[in-house]
Order: structure tokens, then sequence, then C-alpha cells
């Protein structure tokens, strides 16, 4: 089990920034999943792997590839306070669930 966060590059986020929202995508998809994964993700520890895409269409192309195969997402709009214009999608959050199924959407893509 694991989940997947898949950030914008082409924002061009600090750091901190991009901590602030894979921990939001992260929390996000997790109230969305599915009990019994959670509860098992948790107790295996729940990995994560922090992914990158360089457009907003690439990240829209994999939501679009998690919602054929049933899994559970969040996609995280920012406020809009700091470094990037309000409502820009910033990340998503995909699972938890398997690792199989996870890999099969997300296994193409860089480590951030």
């Amino acid at each position: 089990m694991k989940q997947v966060i898949i950030v914008r590059t082409d924002l061009k986020m600090g750091k901190g920034k991009i901590s602030a929202q894979v921990s939001h995508a992260s929390v996000e998809a997790f109230a969305l999943s599915d009990k019994k994964k959670a509860d098992k993700w948790r107790e295996e520890g729940m990995k994560k792997v922090v992914l990158k895409v360089n457009s907003l269409q690439e990240l829209f192309d994999i939501k679009e590839i998690a919602k054929k195969n049933k899994l559970k997402f969040a996609l995280i709009k920012d406020a809009g306070r700091t470094q990037i214009e309000k409502g820009s999608i910033t990340c998503i959050g995909i699972g938890p669930d398997e690792d199989e199924i996870l890999d099969k959407v997300t296994g193409d893509l860089k480590l951030l």
C-alpha cells in the first residue's frame, strides 16, 4: 500500500510551498479514501511517493487515468496567499491503494 502525490513543477514553487501543498494532498486524499485501505496503509507505515509533472495538462491526464482506475484522489487548489495565483492547481494526491494499481497510473513519472 502507498499513496502518491504528484506536483506541478511549472509553477516554480519554493520548497516550503511544495511541502505544504504535498501535505494538503496527502491529508485530503487520505480523507477521501476507503476506510479499509486507509487502515491497512496506516498499519504498513503510510508509504508516500512524491512525483512530478511539468504542466497542468499532465496533471489532468493523470487525474483521468486515476478516475478510470477507480482510485480516490484529491486535486489541490492554492489559496493564493503567498507564491502563486489563487485557484492554481498545484498537485494531486492519489490513494492510498495497492502499489500495483498506483504503479499502472504513475509508474512512468519521475521523483520530485
